[in-house]
């Protein structure tokens, strides 16, 4: 028994080296080599770009997801031990450095704050569906961007195609100032506001876009039929 256990400890790091490169004969793919080295301390080296070396106990392997963890040791800066999950295919190749006691125990993965998880899932949730209801449905892209730039000043929403601010002002397609509509019991200074808003947004947007809205339509005077001609 002495002297098995001696030839164990004597094989540790003269392990050859995996790797996902098909070999001659009696060579194990890198998932299967993976698979037989849980448990045991390893060192592996992943590809480029992100090229890096880590030693830790393999805690698990999965090759249908394609995907291992490591457990490395805590370190002055960190109290627990830190999980690194990642793709197989990564891998450039990886060494024993000792093999699995028959004694070993891998360290227990946190317990899950399930009321943290359900109130992060709950606030993400929340947090896309407003995302999704400040986007206008079959509007165009500058009426999108109206929406965008009055809601940093004003709540606003959209109903239909029409911009609602404040609950109290509805924004007509083409969404211009003459367009704005005082809702029931809405006060004329509300009204005022959101045009005085509009107006300024509109012309930032003009400014930016370089495309010039003037306020009235170009006119040619008539000065009547040219002399001598």
């Amino acid at each position: 028994m002495a002297d098995t256990q001696h030839k164990r400890q004597n094989m540790a790091g003269k392990v050859p080296v995996a790797t996902p490169i098909v070999g001659p004969t009696g060579m194990v793919s890198l998932e299967t080599a993976l698979t037989a080295a849980i448990g045991a301390k390893i060192r592996l080296q992943t590809v480029a770009p992100t090229s890096r070396t880590l030693e830790g106990t393999l805690f698990t392997v999965s090759p249908a997801l394609n995907l291992l963890t490591l457990t490395t040791s805590p370190t002055p800066t960190t109290e627990a031990s830190t999980y690194h999950i990642l793709p197989i295919s990564a891998l450039q190749s990886f060494n024993l450095v000792s093999l699995p006691s028959s004694t070993i125990s891998l360290p227990l993965l946190p317990a899950l704050d399930h009321s943290a998880l359900q109130s992060r899932l709950e606030s993400t949730i929340a947090r896309l569906n407003a995302e999704e209801a400040r986007k206008g449905k079959g509007v165009s892209r500058e009426a999108q961007e109206i929406f965008d730039r009055i809601s940093r000043t004003l709540p606003t929403k959209w109903e239909g195609k029409d911009i609602v601010v404040s609950d109290a002002v509805v924004i007509e397609a083409p969404y211009r100032p003459e367009d704005c509509k005082a809702g029931t019991g809405a006060a004329k200074e509300s009204l005022t506001r959101v045009k005085k808003v509009l107006e300024n947004e509109r012309k930032k947007l003009s400014e930016k876009t370089g495309v010039a809205r003037p306020a009235i339509p170009a006119v040619v005077p008539l000065t009547g039929p040219r002399k001598g001609g």
